[in-house]
């Protein structure tokens, strides 16, 4: 599709694939079975290639694709972050350190980084994506922070556009976890750019011929209307409230039917996870840069590797997957200041950049 040599990045694994050219190197995440869901073996991977492309004079852009037909990534390899927290949670606490630092190196990223969103783009799929300088969705993109439904809480830096999505769009995303189309996440402050498709191919060949300028203006479209931000006036009139509890309430007693389903969808989510998340997001909204963002978020994430529903969330998603999780605390209101709380706390290995 590229051109030029194509090869994994070591010799030792073909899960991150690079290719060259002429100025443009393509790196493409190579785990189409998995969705390319990202284990620490890639996070390595792809951090290396960034490090030696943003070097590289030869390099003036980078262009970021999945394998497969079915997405980009669909989020980091819980499973095994699973096993990890019911041990002892360091081999989890290492992915996401190390994908945060990522996460960040991909947002100030000083040259074109042109993050192609199509198909299933979920949790660190989107950290390694939503924070580039370009960012293209299609007519096959599925957008989501689905972490609330695995007891976890959004991560990767994604509070930090969620906060700063219009209105409380980000908020309900992140309550509902539920995914969001190309004209969606457009909409949200989660891409530029669309393109169809049927173009895509076209699209990444040409960024090497025609520049990343070019490239847009050749093949990316007007997106379609997005249909979520055309529901703005439950959603923010919903959301406005000042706790999960009464967000819900309103969602339930209003006339719109999309405002009860939302309902419905928060309450099979994990009390503990809302309820971090609801102060996840309103604490991202007051942070400056996406750095701060991320030192959050490994805060929050080291204190979830101790948690119950991280655990329980993930077995009955995907291990068991019997959809039937036991959650801990069991509703909202169980739910106290301090177990909020206690998840902000500084850790003794605090991320810096």
């Amino acid at each position: 599709m590229t051109g030029g040599v194509t090869g994994a990045v070591t010799g030792e694994s073909d899960e991150v694939l690079t290719s060259v050219a002429g100025n443009v190197g393509y790196v493409t995440l190579n785990r189409p079975k998995a969705i390319n869901s990202l284990n620490q073996n890639m996070i390595e991977l792809l951090s290396a290639v960034l490090i030696r492309w943003e070097r590289d004079e030869a390099i003036r852009a980078v262009v970021l694709t999945g394998a497969g037909e079915r997405g980009l990534c669909a989020g980091g390899d819980v499973v095994a972050l699973y096993h990890s927290a019911r041990k002892d949670g360091v081999e989890a606490r290492r992915f996401w350190r190390d994908e945060y630092l990522l996460n960040g190196r991909v947002g100030r990223f000083a040259k074109p980084y042109v993050a192609v969103m199509d198909g299933i783009v979920m949790g660190g799929g989107v950290g390694i994506s939503a924070h580039a300088n370009t960012r293209v969705v299609t007519d096959g993109s599925k957008v989501a922070m689905p972490e609330v439904g695995i007891g976890f809480v959004p991560d990767v830096g994604g509070t930090y556009l969620l906060s700063r999505a219009p209105g409380k769009l980000g908020l309900h995303a992140a309550l509902t976890g539920a995914p969001f189309n190309g004209p969606d996440a457009i909409a949200l402050g989660f891409a530029d750019h669309y393109v169809p498709r049927s173009e895509l191919d076209a699209f990444t060949a040409a960024v090497a011929t025609d520049g990343v300028e070019g490239a847009l203006a050749h093949h990316a479209v007007e997106p379609p209307p997005s249909e979520l931000a055309a529901q703005r006036e439950w959603i923010d009139e919903c959301y406005s409230k000042e706790s999960v509890i009464d967000i819900v309430a309103a969602l339930r007693d209003h006339d719109a039917e999309p405002a009860n389903e939302a309902a419905k969808l928060i309450g099979t989510r994990s009390p503990i996870s809302l309820s971090v998340t609801f102060e996840a997001v309103r604490r991202a909204a007051e942070l400056e840069t996406l750095e701060d963002v991320l030192v959050q978020d490994y805060r929050v994430s080291s204190a979830s590797a101790r948690s119950h529903d991280f655990v329980e969330g993930i077995r009955a998603q995907l291990v068991d997957k019997d959809r039937k999780p036991k959650w801990s605390p069991a509703s909202l209101d169980e739910v106290t200041v301090a177990d909020v709380t206690s998840y902000f706390e500084p850790v003794d290995d605090d991320l810096t950049f």
